[in-house]
């Protein structure tokens, strides 16, 4: 299948495309709203500004995507790969993020408001002025993560690791932080 005939058939209502394959697609701006793109194979796509709101992605490959300015409100992307992906000023707010791998990832400026991100793997992942007040990030790794300017206001970051994250001018009023690792390797009581 091809980028064509995929949105040929999404504007005929199907929404189930589990498993496709289209490493590289050109989807910048679509409106793939509520599409199932369970274990699909999108590595290097670019889905610059599309709106995928309410879609399924768990366990899709997006290694490399470039999903900057996307909306992916309420989107399941539990177990997905999305190791160097771009989605900085992307909208994540509500999402289902848990156990996903987000190594060097960029999400600067992205919103993540109470978004569930349990268990993720957020290493050298930069996050410098992410909302994400209300965030949901027990026992996530955010090891040399750059939090820079974030707001982590009411977030729960119990048993998280923060060893060597950049914190500075990191808003984290009312986190609750039971068992986080701090940057400088002490355990938060």
């Amino acid at each position: 299948m091809d980028v064509k005939e995929l949105l040929n058939r999404y504007a005929a209502g199907e929404r189930n495309f589990q498993g496709i394959i289209l490493p590289k697609a050109d989807l910048q701006g679509v409106n793939l709203g509520g599409v199932d793109f369970g274990r699909a194979d999108l590595s290097g796509a670019n889905l610059t500004k599309a709106s995928m709101s309410g879609a399924n992605l768990s366990q899709a490959n997006l290694q490399g995507a470039n999903l900057e300015q996307a909306n992916l409100s309420e989107v399941i992307l539990s177990g997905a790969d999305l190791r160097e992906a771009t989605l900085s000023t992307a909208n994540l707010n509500e999402s289902d993020l848990s156990g996903a791998y987000l190594c060097d990832a960029d999400l600067c400026n992205a919103s993540l408001h109470m978004a569930l991100l349990s268990t993720a793997n957020l290493q050298r992942v930069n996050l410098c002025d992410a909302k994400m007040s209300g965030v949901r990030m027990w026992k996530a790794d955010l090891r040399e993560a750059d939090l820079t300017g974030a707001d982590l206001s009411e977030a729960n970051l119990s048993d998280a690791n923060l060893t060597g994250a950049n914190l500075n001018a990191t808003d984290m009023s009312e986190a609750f932080l039971t068992g986080t690792i701090m940057p400088d390797g002490t355990i938060h009581q």
